[in-house]
């Protein structure tokens, strides 16, 4: 019988080797391991909040996916969903270290990894009826077309059961094969969800609309429930499809030391305190706390905190 779970999500995790010293990726020597992934940044936060997650992925037989592995029993993320496809390696990832608050470079060795391969077969029944939420990301929807066809035939299966389902399009338009595609599909899975978590310029791209509250309009018209936009320097803004609109002010941060990984922290933040049953507003409230707690460290995850360490 499975445990029951809070959130379910579906994701690819790497291998991420973080350089120790700035400068061009090619000169730097040193590295730190790490493990990155969009939604395993999410899975990571919410469980570190109390969440009961589970987290569906492949991974090869290899290290790397052992060291996926371990990193998911460590943090306490249900493994039940993880296939290790012996054909395909794990992928593993780059990136520079920066001290200006810049983003950093990030180079990717993803192609044709085990996750690339996720399918309808990674669709066990019972696991996902065991869970209340759903959280996707455009990272796993622009993987494969397979991994893409389990993403939404997870999302129908979900809605048609009364639950509830949240989406961030996390854009990564070098892995679409066009920016039509990219926006049709990404659209596609954002209007079966309850809430959609875009940045600004991801939102722009997405609808062709160039402020928030049109953006807003745009999926609260074709049945999305509420809409949070990540606005940068002026905090978030959002709106619901009962028309109630606010904006919440950013944290401000002294030092930013890593911008990877704000936004699966604002992901965070607005989910675990929308489940437990908060207001809009305290949840896009924490949202941008979580998310400014992240870029102060150096990592994807690493900044994401604790019940106790959040002080709520």
């Amino acid at each position: 019988m499975n445990k029951q779970l809070d959130v379910i999500t579906i994701g690819e995790a790497m291998a991420m080797f973080v350089a120790t010293q700035t400068g061009d990726l090619s000169e730097v020597e040193q590295f730190i391991k790490r493990v990155a992934g969009a939604e395993l940044n999410v899975a990571t936060g919410l469980v570190r909040l109390g969440l009961r997650v589970g987290w569906v992925s492949r991974i090869g037989h290899d290290s790397f996916g052992q060291f996926v592995i371990n990193s998911l029993k460590k943090e306490g993320i249900d493994a039940t969903g993880v296939t290790c496809d012996k054909r395909f390696a794990t992928g593993f990832q780059v990136k520079s270290k920066v001290e200006n608050g810049t983003d950093p470079i990030v180079e990717y060795f993803r192609k044709n990894s085990a996750a690339s391969h996720l399918s309808l077969d990674d669709f066990n029944e019972n696991y996902f009826a065991s869970a209340r939420h759903l959280h996707l990301s455009g990272v796993a929807a622009a993987l494969s077309d397979s991994s893409y066809a389990l993403l939404d035939h997870t999302a129908r299966t979900f809605k048609s059961q009364g639950k509830t389902l949240s989406f961030d399009p996390n854009l990564r338009p070098v892995l679409w094969k066009s920016e039509a595609e990219m926006v049709e599909k990404l659209n596609h899975l954002a209007f079966q969800a309850d809430w959609v978590l875009p940045g600004l310029k991801e939102g722009m791209v997405l609808t062709g609309q160039q402020t928030p509250e049109a953006i807003a309009d745009f999926y609260l018209a074709r049945g999305v429930k509420a809409v949070v936009l990540k606005t940068g320097a002026d905090g978030a803004w959002y709106k619901t499809a009962e028309g109630e609109k606010g904006c919440v002010a950013p944290v401000k941060v002294d030092k930013v030391v890593d911008t990877v990984g704000a936004g699966d922290g604002f992901a965070v933040g607005v989910i675990s305190a929308l489940l437990e049953g908060r207001s809009l507003h305290d949840a896009v409230t924490r949202g941008n706390k979580i998310g400014a707690l992240a870029i102060q460290v150096q990592g994807d995850s690493e900044g994401l905190p604790t019940r106790e360490a959040l002080g709520e």
